[in-house]
């Protein structure tokens, strides 16, 4: 682990750097679909949003051209954002936690979880009862959290929680899920295609309702975490070492492990199941940068909005007008690059 100044000066440099790749991703994501739109329209129509900063500008552009960027574009955009650097930062955790560069965020089956409650909302027709369009949210993240709820009880041996039990448990639970996956899949008819959408991952909730509900959970939890990195270093060292180093290895683990699941049942819940951002992005700050979650956590979320937002803005433009499933986009950068990664830098991550 490299010394504070180290630290500080690695985030200075790449944090602003991760954050000029992002806009510049956003801007390129905004301008190009269906209807292209240069990029001095679409700032000028965000600009024109902007409390305070908007009052008094001239309108120049169509209202069509300021919904498709405010009200289609825009949202989709942030969701994606969102979505992506909490998958990412659920990734770090579970690798930090667990002591495994290889863990992601679905590997205590909160995702399964998530789809399997999407699933049954789909196949009953019940997206727009009870709590209208958050309906499906709603029930995916409350099925994540059941699952995980599943998955620690069956873990927990004498009142003890052992990580090989734990990973164990959340195979099993998944082995369970995808089974029952298969049968609404089975049973789906009309709506298989509609079920198989969601559960391979989608933006299409361009609605500025959800990312209101979701930004402040996201932030908080990011913010929460930013607290926990000295105990993750610890606990990425080895049990013992947390020790006796003064960390509570019980307690921090089943907190970390408990966010991380909450992170990931909040993105599943509102973009279905995307794989790899929290596999590749923590994994490949970790090659570059080191292992010090002082840095790996921040550079994650930035990594992770920049290639959720790139992978969705492919997804949506390559077979123009028709849409892909994101998580397709995600498998196709994510595998061949995280083998590059592999082939180019062989060291010992923890």
């Amino acid at each position: 682990m490299k010394g504070p100044q180290n630290y500080s000066q690695k985030l200075m440099i790449w944090i602003p750097v991760l954050l000029i790749v992002l806009l510049l991703t956003v801007t390129i994501s905004i301008t190009i679909g269906s209807a292209d739109i240069d990029m001095m329209t679409v700032w000028l129509v965000i600009g024109s949003n902007i409390p305070f900063l908007g009052d008094g500008m001239e309108q120049t552009w169509k209202d069509s051209t300021e919904t498709i960027i405010w009200n289609i574009r825009m949202p989709r955009i942030i969701l994606g954002m969102l979505v992506g650097a909490a998958l990412a930062m659920a990734g770090a955790i579970y690798q930090g936690v667990l002591r495994n560069p290889l863990a992601d965020p679905f590997i205590l089956g909160v995702s399964s979880g998530s789809a399997l409650g999407a699933a049954l909302v789909l196949l009953f027709g019940f997206e727009s009862m009870v709590l209208g369009q958050f309906t499906l949210p709603v029930v995916a993240f409350g099925s994540g959290l059941l699952t995980l709820f599943v998955v620690y009880t069956l873990a927990r041996i004498n009142y003890r929680l052992q990580m090989e039990t734990l990973i164990l448990a959340g195979v099993v639970v998944q082995a369970f899920i995808a089974s029952m996956l298969s049968l609404i899949l089975a049973l789906s008819d009309e709506k298989m295609q509609t079920i198989m959408y969601w559960m391979m991952g989608s933006l299409s909730l361009t609605d500025w309702s959800y990312n209101r509900v979701i930004f402040p959970f996201v932030l908080l939890t990011i913010l929460f975490v930013t607290f926990l990195t000295r105990e993750l270093n610890m606990l990425a060292l080895g049990e013992e070492a947390a020790y006796h180093s003064g960390v509570s290895v019980q307690k921090v683990r089943l907190i970390l492990l408990v966010v991380a699941s909450l992170l990931t049942g909040v993105a599943v819940s509102v973009s279905g199941t995307i794989g790899f951002v929290g596999l590749i992005i923590p994994h490949m700050i970790r090659l570059l940068f080191g292992s010090d979650y002082r840095i790996i956590l921040p550079l994650s979320v930035l990594g992770g909005a920049i290639f959720l937002v790139g992978a969705d803005t492919i997804a949506r433009t390559i077979l123009e007008p028709r849409e892909l499933p994101i998580g397709i986009i995600t498998a196709f950068l994510g595998a061949p690059f995280f083998g590059y990664l592999l082939r180019k830098k062989k060291s010992n991550y923890f």
